[in-house]
């Protein structure tokens, strides 16, 4: 009986450690597959602006699933753009918190609460 209850406290131990340990982990690490796919998105969005001198509206999906973006779909993420040239990606999870966010003027991945409205 005492056996059990120390491997028992120890299993969720190991657990709650764990879950602290991935909490903490840099968002290259625990976001790899989405930062990649929206560096590549990021790439094309830089072809863009530098081929036609200007950045893709917001509603223009034909010229948005071109360059790797998809409406309602939330493993893709959300493109704005303010007047002032700058634009984001956002990760919606849906759940309403700080975000997977690249900013064109902080030009890093953050996770933070979008800055274009």
């Amino acid at each position: 009986m005492k056996k059990t209850f120390i491997i028992s406290l120890s299993i969720i131990a190991l657990i709650i450690v764990s879950i602290i340990i991935y909490w903490n982990l840099p968002i290259e690490i625990t976001r790899k597959s989405d930062i990649k796919n929206g560096n590549g998105i990021i790439e094309n969005i830089e072809n863009y602006r530098k081929n036609s001198y200007k950045l893709p509206e917001v509603n223009d999906w034909q010229t948005l699933e071109q360059l790797g973006l998809q409406k309602d779909d939330s493993s893709k993420p959300v493109y704005n753009k303010d007047e002032a040239g700058n634009y984001e990606l956002i990760y919606d999870d849906g759940l309403g918190g700080s975000y997977l966010l690249w900013n064109s003027t902080e030009r890093k991945w953050t996770i933070d609460q979008p800055k274009i409205k």
